[in-house]
């Protein structure tokens, strides 16, 4: 099942894509390619993983990490899908970082491996964008880096769980302006999620929809006011958000 949420005539509207074509609860169709997507759902914590991916710590210079590195997004860098991201002004490099997101479906506390996949509701699209400029290690965990308002493209469905047969198995691309920029698969994740679900759950409670952002691969490079980027996950949807100046 894919669901999400659109605004309809002043209304907030629960869909489903069904057949190309997005049904509400009342049984009316919308045009997806017309529709004014929301949020699918509202997340409750958002959690980051950087460099869990093979490579993408060397882009940067970086080693590989023993363990999760975990920083946290907050709610207002939400935005769904086609809404425009704000580039700050100033900044010499923002980026965009392609990603499976996984929602939380079950709550728990120090869940074990072997039980982890059944915690997850489902999944979705993230944009993890961030401004390269403030990532250092003054700056970690990175909040100015990837906090900003907008920094958290997201959606356009819920796919649930039963949907994706294999989320180890899926392949990311981003795409600026048409243009290919970043292309990876989950199974050069460096931490699967059942792990990432373990390592959270054994210092914290996680809830229902609670997101966690399993990082991106490399392929990372600047995006510019005027651009649109593109982020795929095979099995689970498109992204798009344009890219506008920071309006002060």
């Amino acid at each position: 099942m894919r669901t999400g949420r659109i605004l309809h005539r002043g209304r907030v509207r629960r869909v489903e894509l069904r057949e190309g074509r997005l049904y509400d609860e009342a049984g009316e169709a919308h045009d997806p390619d017309r529709a004014a997507f929301l949020l699918p759902f509202e997340p409750r914590t958002i959690f980051g993983l950087a460099l869990n991916y093979r490579g993408h710590a060397g882009e940067l210079g970086l080693e590989e990490p023993k363990e999760p590195v975990l920083f946290l997004k907050p709610p207002a860098s939400l935005l769904p899908h086609r809404a425009p991201v704000e580039r700050p002004q100033g900044v010499a490099y923002l980026h965009y970082e392609c990603e499976l997101a996984v929602v939380i479906g079950r709550a728990g506390r120090r869940i074990p491996e072997r039980a982890a996949m059944d915690h997850v509701l489902g999944y979705t699209v993230a944009n993890d964008v961030t401004v390269r400029d403030f990532v250092g290690n003054l700056f970690r965990p990175p909040v100015k880096a990837k906090g900003w308002d907008t920094f958290t493209p997201l959606g356009p469905y819920l796919v649930s769980a039963d949907e994706v047969a294999d989320p180890h198995a899926l392949a990311l691309r981003a795409y600026v302006n048409g243009e290919l920029r970043q292309e990876g698969r989950t199974d050069q994740m460096l931490f699967s999620i059942p792990e990432i679900v373990a390592y959270l759950s054994r210092f914290l409670t996680l809830e229902p929809y609670d997101v966690i952002l399993t990082g991106t691969p490399r392929g990372l490079s600047h995006v510019r006011a005027g651009d649109v980027m593109r982020m795929e996950v095979e099995a689970v949807g498109v992204l798009e958000n344009p890219v506008v100046e920071e309006s002060l």
